[in-house]
């Protein structure tokens, strides 16, 4: 279960009905933190191409970096990486950009 996770409406015009989704989300984010860093990048990322999930964001606060990866026929490449305040435009939402600082009290 990602921090974060976006659906394409394509692909999810309405949410489910149930409590619970059962498609993949097309997008996740991982908030990294001492306790969960290993987990999200060993268990997870795995987890995440295995079901198709196109693309991953890992969010690591206490470093103040952001850090993009799309999946690929051989697993997951990076797509960019911003520190501290710089503006952030990367896939899949490259069209709406806004300061990484805006994510950190």
């Amino acid at each position: 279960m990602p921090d974060l996770g976006g659906w394409r409406r394509e692909r999810l015009p309405e949410p489910p009905d149930e409590a619970y989704f059962t498609l993949a989300p097309d997008w996740v984010c991982e908030i990294l933190s001492p306790s969960t860093r290993e987990l999200d990048l060993e268990g997870k990322r795995p987890a995440y191409a295995r079901e198709g999930v196109g693309h991953l964001w890992l969010a690591d606060p206490s470093a103040r970096t952001l850090e993009a990866f799309a999946l690929g026929d051989g697993g997951w490449t990076s797509a960019g990486a911003v520190q501290e305040d710089e503006p952030v435009s990367l896939p899949p939402f490259e069209a709406v950009a806004f300061p990484l600082g805006a994510l950190w009290p």
